[in-house]
């Protein structure tokens, strides 16, 4: 599926040699650290969907605790760096374990995704989405509500191929949830995972995973990773 990874050369290799990248420099986005860094230490009132047919449309951010969506920046980022490796999207099937806002999920069926699947626990998080989902008409994206590690027993082996894992701030769910992720994911698929610390180099290997690209925006660590039979 990741046909763009073999054009990316040296350049790519030496993305996924770096430990992270501060996101925000003058070259690459006209935004301050500064501003960059604030961006991820409080959660917004709302975010919004970046590119594709619903671009510039506004999701709202409920107030709830360990809400913090990815902000608009670090999507930016993110779904550049997909779109290098994945050049075309209409025959990708995503998931994304803690979906929130959805701001992850929306993002890539707007980009044309044929399936994306949103699981989230919290009743008025589920509520959201599917206001937003009968909003934009968006019949390709399917709301699970329930536990996201319960939710994904549900699926066989290499499911999807792209995976978010964006967990609710400072939670313990990332390692389970990449555990989960390892098995629903296609050999050549990619996963993106935030954490508030450093992933461990052990903790990849244990999953066979390899960062494909990383950054940083304030607190927020950001991986791309591929498994290693990719």
């Amino acid at each position: 599926m990741a046909k763009g990874r073999s054009e990316s050369g040296s350049k790519g290799k030496k993305a996924a040699r770096k430990s992270s990248e501060v996101l925000g420099r003058p070259s690459r986005v006209s935004v301050t650290k500064q501003r960059v860094a604030n961006a991820t230490s409080r959660a917004p009132n709302r975010v919004r969907i970046i590119g594709g047919q619903w671009k510039r449309t506004p999701l709202p951010v409920l107030d709830l605790p360990g809400l913090r969506p990815t902000p608009d920046r670090v999507r930016e980022t993110l779904f550049n760096w997909i779109e290098h490796l994945v050049p075309t999207l209409e025959s990708v099937r995503g998931l994304d374990f803690f979906a929130g806002t959805g701001a992850l999920g929306f993002e890539l069926a707007s980009r044309g995704a044929r399936r994306v699947t949103l699981i989230e626990n919290n009743r008025r998080l589920v509520d959201q989405l599917s206001q937003t989902k009968r909003k934009l008409n968006a019949d390709q994206v399917e709301i699970v509500p329930g536990d996201a590690l319960a939710a994904a027993g549900r699926w066989p082996d290499a499911s999807f191929e792209i995976i978010f894992i964006d967990p609710p701030f400072d939670s313990p769910l990332l390692t389970p949830a990449l555990a989960a992720a390892v098995r629903l994911i296609a050999p050549d698929g990619l996963i993106y995972a935030e954490s508030g610390a450093a992933l461990e180099p052990t903790l990849l290997q244990r999953y066979r995973l390899q960062i494909a690209r990383s950054a940083r925006a304030g607190r927020v660590h950001c991986y791309l990773l591929l498994p290693y039979s990719a």
